[in-house]
């Protein structure tokens, strides 16, 4: 599988290395394997393996071995650590970090990235997205999702709007708006079955 040129950022060199330092610089705490890196970048483990190697060789990533396993974690002693993660939070840190925060809200069926961030993540080209634009299908709280979009605002230095639906009024599709929506770039955060595009 052969992956084009970011057009998220030019400071990097993919978007498998994106989604890979994504994964791995945001959260220091986390070490991971190479497999669920490749799982949660949506990439093949051999892409994975390939810019987690990269990454290591240039001190960005530190990596230990636990019997079979590789286990990955962020170098936090980088001089370039803080101003690395700030430009990955900023370009690639939408998916794994509004991932994270709406996994542990009640009443999400699915979730997704829509708008210019999409439309960047999904190859067509445009200027620098300014926002995150989010649906989410499900009976969430909206106190919740106001916590979200606060805490995915601080963690990226980006505005985040979010918009729910129901999941009956996202299978109907006769919503304008939803019609829109279908019809562009989606990128995945969480997912049921009711949540299908």
């Amino acid at each position: 599988m052969k992956t084009g040129p970011s057009l998220l950022t030019p400071f990097v060199r993919s978007d498998a290395q994106g989604a890979v330092l994504a994964e791995t610089l945001l959260d220091p705490s986390t070490e991971l394997s190479i497999s669920e890196i490749a799982r949660r970048a949506d990439v093949l483990p051999a892409v994975a393996h390939r810019e987690v190697t990269r990454l290591v060789e240039a001190d960005v990533l530190r990596d230990r071995r636990q019997g079979n396993n590789r286990l990955v974690r962020p170098n936090t002693e980088h001089p370039l650590w803080s101003l690395m993660s700030q430009l990955v939070a900023e370009t690639y840190g939408p998916v794994p970090v509004l991932r994270h925060l709406l996994g542990g809200i009640d009443g999400v069926a699915g979730s997704f990235i829509y708008g210019s961030w999409a439309a960047r993540r999904s190859g067509q080209p445009g200027p620098p997205p300014r926002d995150i634009d989010v649906l989410v299908v499900g009976t969430p709280s909206r106190t919740d999702l106001l916590d979200v979009a606060d805490a995915a605002r601080e963690k990226l230095h980006l505005d985040v709007n979010i918009h729910a639906t129901t999941p009956t009024a996202w299978a109907a599709k006769d919503d304008p708006f939803l019609v829109t929506v279908a019809s562009r770039p989606l990128i995945e955060l969480t997912r049921s079955e009711t949540a299908d595009a």
